[in-house]
């Protein structure tokens, strides 16, 4: 098949999320089962060295207004697969890629309007017809209105097909008609499935309503989108298309991530050579400042938002310290949940460390030498921190949420296959129930504690065999008719 992958941001080129990851990992997948895929993704000021990427193509797009807008195609390519970048600097030479200082920039609903019709523009003048057009979250996906809308008639497109993947529905892209001006073919388009309030366009409901299929990157966060707790405010949208919506985990890429060959870390260690992995405790223990002893430690990576279920660990976390463990937090973020963890470094300084950084190698650290690592995630569309935990035998403590759900066996449902411990109700004392249950299972039977961390350790989440199951969503979209 020929695929074009739409995405927002993309590794190495641009990130701030593991969407960028995805669009890097997936597309390499694909390619390897022999599929003619290009991605495209915007040409941002911050991407190292872009002026000097060729120009493949300069155009023209037709606002309907006095004069078009002129942007140029450059090339890239990232291990043998083609990467188009839309260079139009006034929307994408910016300090950032969505917005400065805590707030979006307020054009963002036009800067992302312009890049999805010209990824459209740009296929057509440079003659590679998509079979599959793959678009990701709200960024891209007005592409497949505009599909529907501007190309309906157009023989170019008339075998194209639409996918479109949601990693994180709570992201919507809600905005003003006006943002649509560069677009005058979407002017007269009114529809109750994709309006939000009077006057306002709800970019991600465009790609639910109008792409030929949907999935979410977990089956659990499939099944939670069509449910009102867990749809973000859409669920009558999924519920609508619930025929055509899938969840696919996403792979996990090892290469960075495998304490066999783990760079950032100095004691290497697998499932059978497992001695190393103490020393990285040790390593850790000193590192942070806490006592070098052999205690259970406890680790957490994330960002300090709520929906990371920081404000599930914040009213249990002097009831937890109370017992004798040590608990090492890294993450920036929220700064009121900042504020409320600091206090507890100082009443428990032998016992919590809380460092506000992002550190690579002190995450990787922490995922090597922690015996668990705790994810009270209110939602989680998939996650890779469970994913990297389980490579290293560091237990995850997740709540059964989207792809943790999907990704952890609990000790408690099913020992001879567990992997980890899960939760299940979104409040702090059952939080603390399991953190208990976990700290007693770790004193009680260490011969246990072993069996399950080499269980953890055999999990692989591998591309391929997600790639398998989007080519299997990919033919099942050229087998529908358009969506008009």
């Amino acid at each position: 098949m020929k695929i074009l992958f739409l995405s927002s941001e993309v590794v190495p080129y641009a990130k701030t999320g593991g969407l960028a990851d995805v669009a890097k990992a997936l597309p390499m997948a694909l390619k390897s089962k022999g599929h003619d895929i290009v991605i495209m993704m915007p040409c941002y000021g911050k991407i190292s060295g872009w002026r000097y990427f060729p120009v493949v193509a300069e155009l023209e797009m037709q606002s309907g207004q006095s004069q078009g807008i002129s942007y140029k195609i450059r090339e890239s390519s990232i291990e043998g697969i083609k990467v188009w970048l839309v260079d139009y600097e006034y929307y994408f030479n910016r300090n950032n890629l969505y917005g400065e200082n805590n707030t979006a920039y307020q054009d963002n609903g036009e800067r992302f309007a312009f890049f999805s019709a010209a990824c459209l523009e740009a296929v057509l003048a440079l003659n590679f017809c998509p079979d599959i057009i793959h678009c990701n979250d709200w960024h891209t996906s007005l592409t497949p209105l505009i599909l529907s809308v501007k190309y309906q008639n157009n023989e170019f497109f008339r075998n194209t097909r639409t996918v479109l993947t949601v990693h994180n529905g709570s992201f919507q892209g809600i905005y003003d008609r006006s943002q649509l001006w560069m677009i005058p073919e979407l002017s007269h388009i009114h529809n109750d499935s994709i309006e939000h309030g009077y006057g306002n366009i709800n970019y991600l409901k465009c790609g639910v309503f109008y792409a030929n299929k949907i999935n979410a990157v977990s089956p659990s966060y499939a099944e939670e989108l069509t449910t009102f707790l867990g749809g973000h405010g859409m669920a009558q949208n999924f519920i609508d298309r619930i025929s055509d919506l899938c969840g696919i985990v996403n792979g996990c890429d090892y290469t960075d991530w495998d304490p066999v060959n783990d760079r950032e870390i100095p004691f290497r260690f697998s499932e059978n050579e497992i001695h190393n992995k103490k020393l990285c405790k040790y390593l850790l223990q000193e590192t942070t400042n806490l006592p070098v002893k052999d205690v259970p430690v406890f680790g957490m990576v994330c960002r300090l938002t709520e929906q990371k279920g920081v404000n599930l660990l914040l009213p249990i976390l002097k009831s937890f310290l109370e017992h004798e463990i040590q608990f090492i937090l890294v993450g920036t973020g929220d700064p009121s949940l900042e504020q409320g963890l600091t206090p507890y470094t100082r009443e428990f300084p032998q016992r919590f460390v809380f460092k506000s950084v992002y550190d690579n190698h002190l995450a990787h650290l922490v995922e090597a030498g922690a015996d668990f690592f705790i994810m009270p995630s209110l939602f989680e569309p998939c996650g890779l921190n469970q994913m990297y935990s389980l490579a290293y035998g560091t237990l995850p403590i997740v709540r059964a949420v989207g792809g943790l759900k999907d990704t952890v066996i609990c000790y408690d449902d099913d020992s001879d296959n567990a992997t980890g411990f899960v939760f299940t109700e979104p409040a702090p004392y059952e939080l603390l129930n399991c953190l208990r249950r976990v700290l007693i299972f770790y004193l009680q039977d260490k011969g246990e504690f072993q069996r399950i961390r080499k269980n953890a350790m055999k999990i692989r989440y591998s591309w391929e065999k997600s790639a398998s199951e989007y080519e299997t969503m990919y033919r099942s979209a050229l087998e529908s008719p358009q969506r008009i």
